[in-house]
């Protein structure tokens, strides 16, 4: 039986150790697509999240009757619905959203993140395990959305979820909110979280090290 400390394993790996964007570069083109706003990358966040944590405790529940000949083909038939129940609620309740994010609600179906967990975890863990990893891929999912859209509104709108951070002289770096300020700011990220990795990982080491020489 899964103990608290096995959940929260499974929870933190996803917003560190194995973050679905800056270490295992999963899920880049919603990353770069819609990410020009804060709010944008919140959405987008949130609407995978609902598909990822939804999709892994169906299909861990039913792991025992898919067959294995058809279970690629099951997980986007049951991912598919989630995503058409995601894509309805945000075209109800917020249309602005859901136009700002286009097509993209609809590629969450496709989204390796999302087929990859399933295939990987959910299809061979029992539902809590499988919520568990899911809510931590998710959570550093949306994490990344947030921050990538976050930094490109505040640098090139001048704002962050839409409220004015500058005065009238402030200048916005116009780029930030186009294509290229997407790869741009993905870029330093992907640099900064792989140098706060391996600083992390040196004083692991010098830490096991000074405890082997103390013994």
């Amino acid at each position: 039986m899964p103990t608290q400390k096995d959940g929260y394993e499974e929870l933190a790996k996803g917003l560190w150790k194995e973050h679905p964007v800056f270490v295992q570069l999963l899920g880049l083109c919603p990353a770069l697509a819609v990410t020009n706003s804060a709010i944008n990358g919140l959405a987008m966040g949130a609407a995978t999240t609902f598909v990822l944590v939804g999709s892994s405790l169906l299909i861990s529940s039913l792991r025992n009757l898919i067959p294995k000949q058809v279970r690629i083909t099951t997980f986007i038939v049951v991912i598919g619905s989630f995503v058409t129940i995601t894509d309805f609620t945000l075209q109800a309740f917020t249309p602005t959203i859901h136009k700002e994010l286009g097509a993209f609600i609809a590629l969450i179906v496709v989204n390796c993140l999302i087929l990859g967990r399933q295939e990987a975890f959910a299809s061979r863990h029992a539902p809590r395990a499988a919520v568990d990893d899911a809510l931590g891929m998710a959570g550093g999912f949306s994490f990344a959305l947030l921050l990538l859209g976050g930094v490109r509104e505040v640098l090139g709108s001048g704002s962050l979820f839409g409220i004015p951070l500058f005065g009238p002289n402030f200048e916005p770096w116009v780029i930030m909110i186009l294509p290229p300020g997407g790869f741009l700011t993905l870029g330093l990220l992907l640099a900064l979280f792989a140098h706060a990795k391996e600083r992390r990982e040196r004083a692991s080491q010098g830490i096991e090290a000074g405890e082997r020489r103390a013994a």
